[in-house]
């Protein structure tokens, strides 16, 4: 009976891991939440970001994203590539996709411009079975483990699958409203053979949208209110806040919420994000750390850090959406 709760834990906590990674510093390198940011800047661009969640605990995740795209004048349109990679130390779990983005941008009034995209990923999914232990390999007589189990339950190690995206993105000079749909086809990611377990897609409505204020004119300080409200499935997440641009330096802070909680226990505020960012010769670099604000216990919080470079430092382009 025991190994049957194991594999029954050990399954439910694989569904747990379907949720997509969030990342706090989506206002620094939004492809990670759309693809229709894809040559945004006309330019091209290249960045990784990496995350790192709950190093204080035995169960820590940790993150990385990375994407490369260029802007091709002729045709209106950016193409580029990204990676996700997402990993957990205890468990041992591993999901990783690559993704190819194309966006296309034409203008709707004489400030503002709207950006369709679509984006075809490849995904994998493994998780370490091959380490799990089941009761009737234990031979406590002889002290030999069996390499075989009668266990009726056959897992794969891994799976892969193909995943389809789509996003549009409003934006003007200063400001950008866009909104995603991931996972559009819900791809299989049942561990079982012959199992079906889909993805649930992931929605995101997202903005930073500037705040004139009286001296504006006379320097390059810019004010922001920055929003990510996010659902896939059960799960939503709603983060709110401000960024403050002082020349080359950013800072920002922003409440991360759990508007409709699944649990009667759940927190409305699971965290308070600090950032601060650099811009410096084409770099933009970003760190931030989310202080938890839960009684889960000494967490350690989540850190993030980013780096990205427009290889024509065209970041003040007229017309490109300001992130």
């Amino acid at each position: 009976m025991k190994k049957y709760i194991v594999i029954l834990t050990l399954l439910s906590f694989v569904k747990v891991f379907a949720q997509d990674p969030i990342h706090t510093q989506f206002f620094m390198i939004p492809e990670t939440l759309s693809s229709s940011f894809t040559g945004a800047k006309k330019s091209s661009r290249a960045g990784i970001i990496h995350r790192t969640q709950w190093p204080g605990l035995n169960f820590s995740l940790n993150t990385q994203f990375a994407f490369v795209d260029n802007w091709f004048e002729e045709v209106n349109s950016g193409i580029g590539i990204s990676v996700l990679n997402h990993q957990e130390t205890t468990t041992r779990y591993n999901f990783t996709q690559v993704n190819l983005n194309y966006a296309y941008q034409f203008s709707i009034s004489e400030e503002w411009n709207a950006r369709p995209s679509i984006s075809f990923g490849y995904g994998s999914k493994d998780f370490g079975f091959q380490n799990l232990l089941l009761e009737d390999q234990i031979n406590i007589f002889s002290g030999i483990i069996n390499n075989t189990s009668i266990d009726p339950i056959e897992l794969n190690e891994s799976v892969r699958f193909v995943d389809f995206s789509a996003s549009v993105l409003f934006n003007n000079e200063n400001s950008w409203v866009g909104l995603t749909f991931k996972h559009l086809n819900k791809p299989n990611i049942s561990m079982q053979f012959d199992g079906q377990d889909n993805l649930e897609m992931f929605m995101s409505l997202h903005g930073s949208v500037y705040i004139p204020t009286g001296g504006y004119r006379n320097n390059d300080n810019k004010l922001f209110v920055l929003a990510n409200a996010m659902q896939q499935g059960a799960y939503n997440r709603f983060d709110l806040g401000a960024k403050y641009q002082m020349d080359d330096f950013s800072f920002a802070l922003l409440a991360a919420t759990n508007p409709n909680k699944v649990d009667p226990n759940s927190h409305l505020l699971t965290s308070i994000n600090a950032f601060m960012g650099l811009d410096w010769e084409g770099f933009r670099f970003g760190y931030s750390y989310d202080f938890n604000m839960t009684e889960i216990g000494k967490t350690g919080g989540v850190y993030e850090l980013s780096i990205s470079y427009d290889f024509f430092n065209n970041a003040d382009c007229f017309g490109c959406p300001d992130y």
